[in-house]
Protein backbone atom coordinates (compact mmCIF):
# COMPACT_ATOMS: atom_id res chain seq x y z
CA UNK A 1 0.00 0.00 0.00
CA UNK A 2 2.66 2.42 0.96
CA UNK A 3 4.62 1.93 -2.70
CA UNK A 4 1.65 2.16 -4.53
CA UNK A 5 1.09 5.53 -2.85
CA UNK A 6 4.58 6.97 -3.15
CA UNK A 7 4.70 6.08 -7.15
CA UNK A 8 1.33 8.16 -6.71
CA UNK A 9 3.33 10.55 -5.34
CA UNK A 10 6.04 10.43 -7.37
CA UNK A 11 4.04 10.48 -10.70
CA UNK A 12 2.92 14.28 -9.67
CA UNK A 13 6.45 15.34 -8.83
CA UNK A 14 7.81 13.88 -12.04
CA UNK A 15 4.76 16.01 -13.99
CA UNK A 16 5.90 19.22 -12.28
CA UNK A 17 9.63 18.63 -12.33
CA UNK A 18 10.16 17.13 -15.68
CA UNK A 19 11.91 14.13 -16.23
CA UNK A 20 15.23 15.52 -15.60
CA UNK A 21 18.08 15.59 -13.93
CA UNK A 22 16.66 17.07 -10.52
CA UNK A 23 14.01 14.69 -10.12
CA UNK A 24 16.47 11.74 -11.05
CA UNK A 25 19.05 12.98 -8.83
CA UNK A 26 16.56 13.63 -5.82
CA UNK A 27 13.54 11.29 -5.79
CA UNK A 28 14.24 8.61 -7.88
CA UNK A 29 16.51 7.25 -5.11
CA UNK A 30 13.56 7.48 -2.37
CA UNK A 31 12.05 4.11 -0.97
CA UNK A 32 8.99 4.47 0.70
CA UNK A 33 9.09 1.50 3.72
CA UNK A 34 5.79 2.06 5.82
CA UNK A 35 2.43 3.17 6.18
CA UNK A 36 0.75 4.16 9.50
CA UNK A 37 -2.53 5.77 9.64
CA UNK A 38 -1.82 9.01 7.81
CA UNK A 39 1.86 8.70 8.28
CA UNK A 40 4.19 8.18 5.03
CA UNK A 41 7.62 6.59 5.93
CA UNK A 42 10.04 6.91 3.50
CA UNK A 43 14.03 6.21 3.04
CA UNK A 44 16.61 9.12 1.65
CA UNK A 45 20.33 8.14 1.26
CA UNK A 46 21.55 10.57 3.58
CA UNK A 47 20.74 13.36 5.34
CA UNK A 48 22.33 15.75 3.36
CA UNK A 49 19.36 14.25 0.76
CA UNK A 50 16.99 14.96 3.93
CA UNK A 51 18.07 18.50 4.14
CA UNK A 52 18.00 19.29 0.53
CA UNK A 53 14.09 17.96 0.01
CA UNK A 54 13.50 20.15 2.85
CA UNK A 55 15.05 23.20 1.54
CA UNK A 56 14.09 23.00 -1.84
CA UNK A 57 10.96 20.81 -2.05
CA UNK A 58 8.90 21.22 0.91
CA UNK A 59 5.85 22.83 -0.89
CA UNK A 60 5.72 19.91 -3.22
CA UNK A 61 5.79 17.63 -0.80
CA UNK A 62 3.19 18.93 1.34
CA UNK A 63 0.60 19.49 -2.10
CA UNK A 64 1.77 15.36 -2.99
CA UNK A 65 1.21 13.69 0.22
CA UNK A 66 -1.75 15.61 1.29
CA UNK A 67 -3.52 14.55 -2.04
CA UNK A 68 -3.09 11.38 -1.25
CA UNK A 69 -3.68 10.95 2.36
CA UNK A 70 -5.78 13.90 3.26
CA UNK A 71 -5.17 17.27 4.78
CA UNK A 72 -4.09 15.70 7.65
CA UNK A 73 -1.26 13.43 6.65
CA UNK A 74 2.65 13.39 7.86
CA UNK A 75 5.81 11.97 6.70
CA UNK A 76 8.87 10.25 8.34
CA UNK A 77 12.01 10.28 7.28
CA UNK A 78 14.54 7.02 7.45
CA UNK A 79 18.12 8.21 7.00
CA UNK A 80 20.31 4.82 7.01
CA UNK A 81 23.42 5.19 9.05
CA UNK A 82 25.87 2.20 10.23
CA UNK A 83 22.99 -0.57 9.70
CA UNK A 84 20.50 1.28 11.68
CA UNK A 85 17.89 4.17 10.80
CA UNK A 86 17.56 7.32 12.17
CA UNK A 87 14.33 8.77 11.76
CA UNK A 88 12.19 12.34 12.52
CA UNK A 89 8.83 12.44 11.77
CA UNK A 90 7.35 15.96 10.46
CA UNK A 91 5.27 17.36 7.88
CA UNK A 92 6.21 21.32 6.04
CA UNK A 93 4.61 24.32 8.14
CA UNK A 94 5.10 22.36 11.37
CA UNK A 95 7.84 22.45 13.68
CA UNK A 96 10.65 20.28 12.59
CA UNK A 97 11.44 16.78 14.85
CA UNK A 98 15.12 16.45 15.40
CA UNK A 99 16.73 13.62 13.21
CA UNK A 100 18.14 11.69 16.43
CA UNK A 101 22.45 10.34 15.55
CA UNK A 102 22.34 10.34 11.59
CA UNK A 103 26.03 11.22 10.02
CA UNK A 104 25.93 14.65 8.05
CA UNK A 105 26.73 13.36 4.43
CA UNK A 106 28.17 15.55 2.28
CA UNK A 107 26.87 16.56 -1.66
CA UNK A 108 28.66 14.27 -4.07
CA UNK A 109 28.70 17.74 -6.45
CA UNK A 110 31.76 19.54 -8.17
CA UNK A 111 32.66 22.60 -7.40
CA UNK A 112 30.19 24.64 -9.04
CA UNK A 113 31.54 26.86 -12.22
CA UNK A 114 30.22 30.62 -12.83
CA UNK A 115 29.30 30.68 -16.46
CA UNK A 116 30.11 34.01 -16.80
CA UNK A 117 34.16 33.04 -15.63
CA UNK A 118 36.00 32.13 -18.28
CA UNK A 119 36.01 28.41 -18.70
CA UNK A 120 39.26 26.83 -16.71
CA UNK A 121 39.00 29.53 -14.20
CA UNK A 122 37.75 27.91 -10.91
CA UNK A 123 36.90 29.94 -8.24
CA UNK A 124 34.42 30.24 -5.22
CA UNK A 125 30.86 30.98 -5.79
CA UNK A 126 31.01 35.04 -5.50
CA UNK A 127 28.70 36.25 -8.52
CA UNK A 128 28.88 39.34 -10.54
CA UNK A 129 24.94 40.60 -10.79
CA UNK A 130 25.16 41.82 -14.09
CA UNK A 131 23.22 44.63 -13.56
CA UNK A 132 24.29 48.55 -14.85
CA UNK A 133 23.76 51.01 -12.03
CA UNK A 134 22.30 53.86 -14.56
CA UNK A 135 19.38 51.24 -14.18
CA UNK A 136 18.31 52.47 -10.97
CA UNK A 137 14.12 53.44 -9.69
CA UNK A 138 15.87 56.72 -9.33
CA UNK A 139 16.45 57.05 -13.16
CA UNK A 140 12.74 55.42 -13.67
CA UNK A 141 10.36 57.86 -14.55
CA UNK A 142 6.69 56.67 -13.32
CA UNK A 143 3.85 57.23 -15.79
CA UNK A 144 0.21 55.61 -16.79
CA UNK A 145 2.17 53.61 -18.77
CA UNK A 146 3.84 51.67 -16.49
CA UNK A 147 2.40 52.39 -13.07
CA UNK A 148 1.48 48.68 -12.50
CA UNK A 149 4.47 47.00 -13.37
CA UNK A 150 6.56 49.80 -10.91
CA UNK A 151 4.19 49.37 -8.22
CA UNK A 152 4.70 45.32 -8.74
CA UNK A 153 8.70 45.86 -8.89
CA UNK A 154 8.94 47.71 -5.88
CA UNK A 155 7.03 45.22 -4.34
CA UNK A 156 9.24 42.58 -5.48
CA UNK A 157 12.49 44.81 -4.18
CA UNK A 158 11.06 44.86 -1.15
CA UNK A 159 10.50 41.29 -0.24
CA UNK A 160 11.89 39.14 -3.38
CA UNK A 161 10.04 35.20 -3.63
CA UNK A 162 7.31 36.27 -1.40
CA UNK A 163 5.04 38.00 -3.27
CA UNK A 164 2.35 37.01 -5.74
CA UNK A 165 4.30 38.27 -8.24
CA UNK A 166 6.68 35.13 -9.15
CA UNK A 167 7.51 35.15 -11.72
CA UNK A 168 7.00 39.12 -12.36
CA UNK A 169 6.55 38.98 -16.71
CA UNK A 170 7.50 42.03 -17.66
CA UNK A 171 6.67 42.97 -21.97
CA UNK A 172 6.20 45.47 -24.14
CA UNK A 173 7.66 46.89 -27.47
CA UNK A 174 11.20 47.68 -27.65
CA UNK A 175 12.67 50.41 -26.12
CA UNK A 176 9.70 51.07 -23.37
CA UNK A 177 12.22 50.78 -20.50
CA UNK A 178 11.73 46.67 -19.53
CA UNK A 179 15.41 45.95 -19.08
CA UNK A 180 15.86 49.31 -16.88
CA UNK A 181 12.72 48.00 -15.09
CA UNK A 182 13.70 44.77 -14.26
CA UNK A 183 17.89 45.46 -13.27
CA UNK A 184 16.10 48.23 -11.11
CA UNK A 185 14.44 45.50 -9.44
CA UNK A 186 17.64 43.77 -8.84
CA UNK A 187 19.60 46.97 -8.27
CA UNK A 188 17.33 47.81 -5.07
CA UNK A 189 17.20 43.70 -3.74
CA UNK A 190 20.65 44.43 -3.87
CA UNK A 191 21.11 47.43 -1.64
CA UNK A 192 18.55 46.30 1.04
CA UNK A 193 19.66 42.98 1.11
CA UNK A 194 23.38 42.47 0.30
CA UNK A 195 23.62 38.69 0.84
CA UNK A 196 20.89 37.46 -1.72
CA UNK A 197 22.40 36.50 -5.07
CA UNK A 198 20.93 38.41 -7.76
CA UNK A 199 21.52 37.84 -11.61
CA UNK A 200 20.72 39.54 -14.57
CA UNK A 201 21.40 37.55 -18.19
CA UNK A 202 19.63 38.32 -21.28
CA UNK A 203 18.06 35.11 -22.80
CA UNK A 204 20.68 34.77 -25.77
CA UNK A 205 23.79 34.56 -23.44
CA UNK A 206 21.56 32.36 -21.11
CA UNK A 207 21.18 29.92 -24.26
CA UNK A 208 25.14 30.41 -25.79
CA UNK A 209 26.55 29.57 -22.00
CA UNK A 210 24.13 26.08 -22.05
CA UNK A 211 25.36 25.39 -25.54
CA UNK A 212 28.96 25.74 -24.42
CA UNK A 213 28.73 23.99 -21.28
CA UNK A 214 27.05 20.78 -23.48
CA UNK A 215 29.57 21.31 -26.42
CA UNK A 216 32.26 20.83 -23.48
CA UNK A 217 30.64 17.92 -21.64
CA UNK A 218 30.47 16.11 -24.62
CA UNK A 219 33.80 16.98 -25.80
CA UNK A 220 36.34 16.10 -22.40
CA UNK A 221 33.60 14.07 -21.15
CA UNK A 222 32.94 16.55 -17.88
CA UNK A 223 30.33 17.49 -15.64
CA UNK A 224 29.59 20.98 -17.00
CA UNK A 225 26.16 20.84 -18.21
CA UNK A 226 25.34 20.04 -14.30
CA UNK A 227 27.67 22.42 -13.24
CA UNK A 228 25.68 25.26 -15.13
CA UNK A 229 22.13 23.91 -13.90
CA UNK A 230 23.75 23.78 -10.55
CA UNK A 231 25.09 27.60 -10.85
CA UNK A 232 21.91 28.76 -11.83
CA UNK A 233 19.63 26.57 -9.03
CA UNK A 234 22.04 29.00 -6.39
CA UNK A 235 20.61 32.18 -7.45
CA UNK A 236 17.95 33.83 -5.04
CA UNK A 237 17.05 36.75 -7.58
CA UNK A 238 16.99 35.82 -11.37
CA UNK A 239 16.57 38.16 -13.86
CA UNK A 240 16.40 36.86 -17.45
CA UNK A 241 15.83 39.60 -20.09
CA UNK A 242 14.30 39.23 -23.73
CA UNK A 243 12.79 35.69 -23.09
CA UNK A 244 11.44 35.07 -26.51
CA UNK A 245 14.92 34.54 -27.49
CA UNK A 246 14.90 31.34 -26.20
CA UNK A 247 15.01 28.42 -28.69
CA UNK A 248 13.71 25.57 -28.53
CA UNK A 249 15.88 22.68 -30.43
CA UNK A 250 19.03 23.21 -28.35
CA UNK A 251 17.60 22.25 -25.18
CA UNK A 252 17.53 25.61 -23.68
CA UNK A 253 13.96 25.73 -22.55
CA UNK A 254 14.64 22.05 -20.95
CA UNK A 255 17.19 23.21 -19.03
CA UNK A 256 15.55 26.66 -18.08
CA UNK A 257 12.04 24.78 -17.65
CA UNK A 258 14.28 22.51 -14.43
CA UNK A 259 15.85 25.75 -13.03
CA UNK A 260 12.63 27.58 -13.29
CA UNK A 261 10.94 24.67 -11.22
CA UNK A 262 13.75 24.77 -8.81
CA UNK A 263 13.88 28.24 -8.02
CA UNK A 264 10.16 28.41 -7.87
CA UNK A 265 9.65 26.26 -4.97
CA UNK A 266 12.45 27.40 -2.99
CA UNK A 267 10.64 30.75 -2.98
CA UNK A 268 13.14 32.47 -5.10
CA UNK A 269 12.43 35.59 -7.62
CA UNK A 270 12.58 35.19 -11.05
CA UNK A 271 11.78 38.34 -13.54
CA UNK A 272 11.23 38.19 -17.19
CA UNK A 273 11.18 40.32 -20.09
CA UNK A 274 9.89 40.63 -23.51
CA UNK A 275 8.82 42.12 -26.03
CA UNK A 276 5.55 39.88 -26.82
CA UNK A 277 2.57 39.10 -24.13
CA UNK A 278 2.47 35.38 -23.26
CA UNK A 279 0.10 35.03 -25.25
CA UNK A 280 2.04 35.96 -28.16
CA UNK A 281 4.92 33.55 -27.37
CA UNK A 282 2.73 30.28 -28.01
CA UNK A 283 4.89 29.59 -31.20
CA UNK A 284 7.87 30.22 -29.75
CA UNK A 285 7.72 28.91 -25.92
CA UNK A 286 6.88 25.41 -25.16
CA UNK A 287 3.35 25.24 -23.56
CA UNK A 288 5.04 23.51 -20.17
CA UNK A 289 7.31 26.37 -19.43
CA UNK A 290 4.64 28.86 -21.16
CA UNK A 291 2.30 27.94 -18.66
CA UNK A 292 4.36 28.94 -15.84
CA UNK A 293 5.81 32.19 -16.94
CA UNK A 294 2.08 33.06 -16.20
CA UNK A 295 1.65 32.10 -12.50
CA UNK A 296 2.58 35.60 -10.97
CA UNK A 297 1.55 38.78 -12.56
CA UNK A 298 2.35 39.84 -16.34
CA UNK A 299 2.73 43.63 -16.51
CA UNK A 300 2.76 45.39 -19.69
CA UNK A 301 4.67 48.68 -20.28
CA UNK A 302 2.98 50.85 -22.67
CA UNK A 303 4.25 53.96 -25.01
CA UNK A 304 4.94 57.37 -23.02
CA UNK A 305 2.11 60.18 -22.51
CA UNK A 306 3.81 63.41 -23.42
CA UNK A 307 3.77 64.54 -19.30
CA UNK A 308 5.37 60.99 -19.15
CA UNK A 309 7.79 62.08 -22.17
CA UNK A 310 8.71 65.72 -21.43
CA UNK A 311 9.44 64.37 -17.88
CA UNK A 312 11.67 61.68 -19.77
CA UNK A 313 13.58 64.22 -21.29
CA UNK A 314 13.67 66.63 -18.36
CA UNK A 315 15.34 64.23 -16.30
CA UNK A 316 17.86 63.24 -18.65
CA UNK A 317 18.49 66.45 -19.55
CA UNK A 318 19.59 67.16 -16.06
CA UNK A 319 21.42 64.01 -15.66
CA UNK A 320 23.84 65.02 -18.59
CA UNK A 321 24.06 68.73 -17.46
CA UNK A 322 22.38 69.86 -20.06
CA UNK A 323 20.11 73.22 -20.14
CA UNK A 324 17.68 72.80 -22.90
CA UNK A 325 14.62 75.61 -23.65
CA UNK A 326 11.71 74.40 -22.68
CA UNK A 327 10.09 74.85 -26.27
CA UNK A 328 12.90 72.41 -27.30
CA UNK A 329 12.11 70.10 -24.64
CA UNK A 330 8.03 70.09 -25.48
CA UNK A 331 8.68 69.72 -29.49
CA UNK A 332 10.98 66.90 -29.14
CA UNK A 333 8.53 65.31 -26.27
CA UNK A 334 5.39 66.54 -28.86
CA UNK A 335 6.87 64.71 -31.63
CA UNK A 336 9.00 61.64 -30.67
CA UNK A 337 6.14 59.71 -29.55
CA UNK A 338 7.27 55.47 -29.87
CA UNK A 339 9.80 54.67 -27.39
CA UNK A 340 11.89 55.90 -24.71
CA UNK A 341 15.31 54.73 -26.47
CA UNK A 342 14.21 57.03 -29.07
CA UNK A 343 13.16 59.85 -26.79
CA UNK A 344 16.66 59.73 -25.34
CA UNK A 345 18.74 59.37 -28.02
CA UNK A 346 17.04 62.40 -29.86
CA UNK A 347 18.25 64.33 -26.95
CA UNK A 348 21.47 62.72 -27.33
CA UNK A 349 21.79 62.98 -30.66
CA UNK A 350 21.06 67.16 -30.38
CA UNK A 351 23.43 68.01 -28.08
CA UNK A 352 26.58 66.12 -30.20
CA UNK A 353 25.18 68.11 -33.57
CA UNK A 354 25.36 71.14 -31.23
CA UNK A 355 28.94 70.08 -29.99
CA UNK A 356 30.47 69.16 -33.08
CA UNK A 357 29.06 72.28 -35.12
CA UNK A 358 29.45 74.15 -32.18
CA UNK A 359 25.69 75.51 -32.18
CA UNK A 360 23.44 76.16 -29.52
CA UNK A 361 20.18 73.81 -29.45
CA UNK A 362 17.90 75.75 -30.84
CA UNK A 363 14.37 74.90 -31.93
CA UNK A 364 15.13 75.01 -35.39
CA UNK A 365 18.26 72.49 -34.74
CA UNK A 366 15.94 70.44 -32.87
CA UNK A 367 12.96 70.68 -35.68
CA UNK A 368 15.43 69.69 -38.84
CA UNK A 369 16.99 66.61 -36.37
CA UNK A 370 13.35 65.44 -35.71
CA UNK A 371 12.15 65.74 -39.49
CA UNK A 372 15.03 63.29 -40.22
CA UNK A 373 14.02 60.66 -37.70
CA UNK A 374 10.17 61.19 -38.56
CA UNK A 375 11.22 60.13 -42.24
CA UNK A 376 13.07 57.35 -41.50
CA UNK A 377 10.76 55.71 -39.48
CA UNK A 378 7.84 56.51 -41.84
CA UNK A 379 10.13 54.16 -44.37
CA UNK A 380 9.35 50.40 -43.70
CA UNK A 381 11.11 47.92 -44.95
CA UNK A 382 9.34 44.77 -46.29
CA UNK A 383 10.82 40.69 -46.34
CA UNK A 384 11.52 41.03 -49.95
CA UNK A 385 13.46 44.40 -49.71
CA UNK A 386 15.43 42.99 -47.13
CA UNK A 387 16.13 39.79 -49.14
CA UNK A 388 17.09 41.42 -52.13
CA UNK A 389 19.24 44.10 -50.86
CA UNK A 390 21.32 41.33 -48.91
CA UNK A 391 21.38 38.89 -52.18
CA UNK A 392 22.91 41.97 -54.07
CA UNK A 393 24.80 42.54 -51.76
CA UNK A 394 26.91 39.54 -51.18
CA UNK A 395 26.18 38.63 -55.15
CA UNK A 396 24.31 35.24 -54.58
CA UNK A 397 20.90 34.89 -56.53
CA UNK A 398 17.45 35.58 -54.54
CA UNK A 399 16.08 32.21 -55.64
CA UNK A 400 19.30 30.35 -54.35
CA UNK A 401 18.84 31.96 -51.17
CA UNK A 402 15.21 31.21 -50.68
CA UNK A 403 16.15 26.96 -51.82
CA UNK A 404 17.22 24.69 -49.26
CA UNK A 405 20.61 25.07 -50.54
CA UNK A 406 22.61 23.65 -46.94
CA UNK A 407 26.23 25.24 -48.85
CA UNK A 408 27.64 27.94 -45.93
CA UNK A 409 27.78 30.90 -48.13
CA UNK A 410 24.26 30.04 -48.91
CA UNK A 411 23.08 29.76 -45.90
CA UNK A 412 24.87 32.87 -44.53
CA UNK A 413 23.60 35.20 -46.56
CA UNK A 414 20.20 33.49 -45.81
CA UNK A 415 21.06 34.14 -41.88
CA UNK A 416 21.74 37.57 -42.45
CA UNK A 417 18.58 37.93 -44.41
CA UNK A 418 16.63 36.56 -41.16
CA UNK A 419 18.54 38.97 -38.94
CA UNK A 420 17.74 42.31 -40.23
CA UNK A 421 14.41 41.00 -41.23
CA UNK A 422 13.91 40.56 -37.50
CA UNK A 423 15.27 43.79 -36.03
CA UNK A 424 14.16 45.95 -38.83
CA UNK A 425 10.60 44.70 -39.54
CA UNK A 426 7.32 44.54 -37.28
CA UNK A 427 6.80 41.03 -38.81
CA UNK A 428 6.69 37.96 -36.90
CA UNK A 429 9.13 35.00 -36.57
CA UNK A 430 6.52 32.69 -38.20
CA UNK A 431 6.12 35.34 -41.10
CA UNK A 432 10.32 35.81 -41.71
CA UNK A 433 10.72 32.32 -41.57
CA UNK A 434 8.35 31.41 -44.17
CA UNK A 435 8.84 34.76 -46.42
CA UNK A 436 13.10 33.27 -46.28
CA UNK A 437 12.61 29.54 -47.44
CA UNK A 438 9.66 28.64 -45.14
CA UNK A 439 11.41 27.82 -42.48
CA UNK A 440 10.41 27.90 -38.81
CA UNK A 441 10.40 29.73 -36.09
CA UNK A 442 13.13 28.35 -34.40
CA UNK A 443 15.40 28.14 -37.65
CA UNK A 444 15.21 32.02 -37.80
CA UNK A 445 16.16 32.77 -33.88
CA UNK A 446 19.07 30.57 -34.69
CA UNK A 447 19.93 32.28 -37.63
CA UNK A 448 19.92 35.57 -35.81
CA UNK A 449 22.32 34.16 -32.96
CA UNK A 450 24.51 32.99 -35.61
CA UNK A 451 24.74 36.11 -37.05
CA UNK A 452 25.28 37.66 -33.57
CA UNK A 453 27.97 35.64 -32.34
CA UNK A 454 30.02 35.41 -35.85
CA UNK A 455 29.87 39.63 -35.41
CA UNK A 456 31.77 39.24 -32.32
CA UNK A 457 34.16 36.23 -33.77
CA UNK A 458 35.04 37.92 -37.83
CA UNK A 459 35.75 41.64 -37.83
CA UNK A 460 35.23 41.81 -41.67
CA UNK A 461 31.70 39.60 -41.03
CA UNK A 462 30.57 42.67 -38.52
CA UNK A 463 32.18 45.33 -41.12
CA UNK A 464 30.11 43.85 -43.81
CA UNK A 465 26.86 43.48 -41.52
CA UNK A 466 27.05 46.63 -40.67
CA UNK A 467 27.75 48.46 -44.23
CA UNK A 468 24.26 46.50 -45.35
CA UNK A 469 22.54 48.10 -41.79
CA UNK A 470 23.25 51.60 -43.23
CA UNK A 471 22.35 50.46 -46.97
CA UNK A 472 18.79 49.07 -45.36
CA UNK A 473 18.36 52.51 -43.41
CA UNK A 474 19.31 54.94 -45.44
Amino acid sequence: MHQKIWENCLLIIKDNLGNNETYRTFFEPIKAIGLKQNVLTIEVPSMWYYEHIEKHFVDLLKTVIRRELGADAKLEYSIPTGGKSGTGTRFPGENRTRVPEIQTVKAPLEPIRDPFILPGLMKPLNISPQLNPEYSFNNFIEGECNRLALSAGLAVAEKPGKTPYNPLFIYGDTGLGKTHLAQAIGIEVKEKLPDKVVLYVNATKFTTQFMDATVSSKRNKTNDVNNFLHFYQCIDVLIVDDIQEFMSKSGTQDIFFEIFNHLHQGGKQLILTSDKSPAELDEIIKERLLSRFKWGLSAELQKPGYMTRLEILKRRAYRDGIELPDNVLEYVAKNIVDNVRELEGTLIGLLAQATLNKKEITLELAQATIEKIIKHNKRELSVDYILKTVSDYFQIDELEVMSNSRKREIVQVRQVAMYFAKNMTKNSLKVIGSQLGKKDHATVLHACRAVANMMDTDRRFKMQVEDLEAKLAY
